[in-house]
């Protein structure tokens, strides 16, 4: 599959809160990035939309489309499952472009584990104390589904030394220089 490639995979990954979403928003002003829209079986919140944000599909389709090896990776995470679809990656990759997958720190690590070529950026919060400043701005969850969030965080965190990059967001434009430079996109737009 990889000799068929004329694209590259970009993998952004971090702690819920790190800004990695809104890292990926800005790169996706580039019109060389395809956004990797992940399939989810958990509840859509407010604001998103099917097949923007997410596909949004049941557990039992969920399942199913793992069977027939839909996935190139997949993880369940606070007992939702998500997945990175095949075949928009292959067309993205084919075409040339930057296929940007934003998916949490195990399916990351899976996809590298199982050698899939990419750069792997990690995008890391200043501290814990400002990523808890963060989630709880946010105002989104149970005080006791925060605590499982900073504790899940502090363990994603440790496993940035297996990433190619970490980016630490302590600053969004900077953050988001950093991360073009590393993915090879100048600063200037499109080449």
């Amino acid at each position: 599959m990889s000799a068929t490639r004329k694209g590259k995979m970009v993998v952004i990954s971090g702690p819920s809160g790190s800004g990695k979403s809104t890292i990926c928003k800005r790169l996706l002003e580039d019109p060389r990035i395809v956004f990797s829209v992940s399939a989810t079986t958990r509840k859509m919140r407010p604001g998103e939309v099917d097949g923007r944000d997410y596909h949004f599909i049941t557990p039992e389709d969920f399942r199913q489309r793992v069977k027939q090896g839909a996935f190139i990776e997949h993880a369940e995470v606070f007992g939702n499952m998500y997945g990175t679809l095949r075949a928009p990656m292959e067309k993205a990759l084919s075409e040339g472009k930057i296929y940007l997958l934003e998916i949490d720190v195990q399916g990351a690590l899976q996809l590298k584990a199982l050698g899939e070529p990419g750069v792997y950026v990690f995008i890391a919060p200043p501290s814990l104390e400002e990523l808890r400043r963060r989630l709880s701005r946010r105002g989104t969850e149970a005080p006791d589904v925060l605590e499982r969030r900073l504790h899940k965080a502090d363990d994603e965190c440790r496993e940035q030394t297996k990433y190619d990059h970490v980016v630490t967001n302590d600053d969004l434009d900077r953050s988001v220089r950093e991360v073009r430079q590393l993915i090879g996109l100048d600063s200037a737009g499109v080449r």
